[in-house]
């Protein structure tokens, strides 16, 4: 495992992420269902509008492909995938990728970009239906963070018994109490936050050996 910031050209907003307005249960209770509202309804709910836009993932597609040296037909797994984007930069990037996708929502999937709608599904993390070694590489970019601990752990199996070399995790994490109390004002989805100390002890119970990185919210 290695702790490394896979995202580090993925465009930062000018905002604080702590300077989202005061969201109650009811918003969190919204955002969780992963429809219309989480991804393009009110930004109190989730994105605020979900669209894609070439200097998100153009970049950070690169950065991953060489990091971890990916051949022309590497098959890559993007867990959490929303609407489809950063697979439709790793087909314009690598067009001989074999690439696939899941997500817990349906409306994210039926509104999938046209071009990488035949390799994405609705499924849950927890339970890839994929057989054992069937990717060079498996993402999952804050997305098992939105399942409870012991579902989370379960997802971290079965990346790793998918994965047949490569793996990368990113999940909300803190290191201080002030980044936990930041946490809690600002997430919407995550059932499981986390020290990073206690993510390290989890990643290790569940076998997982992928390399991994935080979200924190300063």
């Amino acid at each position: 495992m290695l702790e490394i910031d896979l995202m580090a050209r993925y465009p930062r907003g000018k905002g604080r992420p702590g300077e989202r307005p005061m969201i109650t249960e009811e918003d969190k209770r919204i955002s969780k269902q992963f429809g219309w509202d989480y991804f393009d309804g009110d930004r109190r709910h989730g994105y605020g509008g979900y669209q894609y836009h070439p200097r998100f993932w153009t970049e950070t597609v690169k950065y991953i492909r060489d990091y971890y040296q990916l051949p022309t037909h590497a098959s890559i797994l993007d867990i959490g995938c929303a609407k489809g984007f950063m697979l439709y930069d790793f087909k314009q990037l690598m067009p001989g990728a074999q690439c696939a996708g899941i997500d817990i929502s349906e409306y994210a999937i039926e509104n999938a970009l046209d071009a990488v709608r035949p390799f994405v599904r609705v499924a849950n993390a927890k339970s890839l239906p994929y057989a054992d070694k069937s990717f060079d590489l498996v993402l999952a970019i804050n997305t098992i963070h939105n399942l409870p601990f012991d579902e989370c752990k379960q997802s971290l199996r079965e990346i790793q018994r998918v994965s047949r070399r490569n793996a990368f995790v990113m999940v909300d994490a803190y290191r201080t109490e002030q980044q936990r109390e930041a946490m809690l004002r600002w997430v919407l989805t995550a059932e499981t936050m986390l020290h990073v100390d206690d993510w390290l002890e989890l990643f290790a119970g569940a076998g997982y050996t992928g390399d991994y990185y935080w979200w924190i919210v300063e």
